[in-house]
């Protein structure tokens, strides 16, 4: 299992950023050069993301780069760079089609890229939401990312609480990753200072069945690790499950019930799951 619960933005023009993600336990960071880099620092924030993501020096978490789109100066440049930077994944802005995709992957095997190096596609724009099917299926995407600060603004709408305004888009694609099983990432909460809208955000994020949620702050990290690995009540009820049905079916029943609680097939699913989660997040923390 993908553990993907706290995804942390680095600036990659940033050296002692990138030297404190050593000591973060996310599990994965998105070097960027895209956003948080100025156009006169592109090329060192290239060089500095490449060295990082090749040194061996973050063990325990997936490491990505974010590239500048192709359709910019440096896009290229950073695709060429990443192809042979040791990340598992180039993560790339505003993607609006599968044919953008496919000119990403192209170029990522032109400079020597494995064929195990994915792609996590930014979902920013009305026009991905509206053909988030199609680039969740692109054989070598493997995360979908939303963009959460640029669809507001694509869509004219306020940034509230409880974000109603992106609900549906949210949704929208959440099943369209579900559909082509890749993983979904919720994007980032803008205020470090409130860290009780953080936890209602996060929560709603992990309640709607997202994987993870893109950080941008090391205080954000724990408690969106803990928000997203099951807890000792979970994982003893799941155990419950998964024995009840299986002495059930064992004995010929046909009703099982645990707690009061009607157990069908699809819960026997969802038990398994939480069991593979918790340990996974037990062998990351090894």
């Amino acid at each position: 299992m993908k553990v993907r619960r706290s995804v942390l933005y680095m600036p990659a023009a940033n050296a002692r950023a990138l030297e404190k993600a050593k000591s973060i336990d996310a599990d994965a960071f998105i070097f960027d050069l895209e956003d948080a880099v100025a156009p006169d620092s592109k090329e060192l924030a290239r060089t500095q993301a490449v060295a990082a993501a090749s040194s061996g020096d973050y063990p325990n978490a997936e490491i990505t780069i974010r590239c500048n789109g192709l359709d910019t100066p440096w896009g290229a440049d950073d695709l060429a760079a990443a192809a042979s930077s040791g990340a598992s994944a180039v993560v790339i802005p505003k993607v609006g089609s599968t044919d953008e995709l496919d000119a990403v992957s192209a170029a990522l095997d032109a400079n020597g890229a494995p064929a195990g190096m994915t792609i996590w596609a930014m979902i920013e724009t009305p026009t991905a939401i509206l053909d988030v099917r199609s680039i969740a299926a692109h054989p070598r995407v493997d995360c979908l990312v939303l963009g959460t600060n640029d669809i507001y603004r694509e869509l004219r709408a306020p940034m509230v609480a409880g974000r109603h305004p992106l609900l549906p888009h949210l949704a929208t694609t959440l099943l369209a990753g579900r559909e082509a099983d890749v993983s979904v990432l919720d994007g980032v909460y803008n205020d470090v200072r409130d860290p009780d809208g953080f936890a209602v955000e996060a929560t709603q994020g992990f309640e709607m069945g997202f994987d993870g949620k893109t950080l941008i702050h090391p205080s954000q990290v724990e408690p969106t690790n803990t928000l997203w690995a099951p807890n000792d009540d979970e994982i003893a009820h799941a155990q419950a499950v998964i024995d009840a049905f299986t002495e059930a079916e064992a004995d010929g029943r046909g009703v099982v019930t645990v707690d009061g609680r009607m157990i069908e097939n699809l819960h026997v699913e969802m038990a398994k799951r939480t069991l593979s989660m918790a340990a996974a997040t037990v062998a990351k923390v090894r």
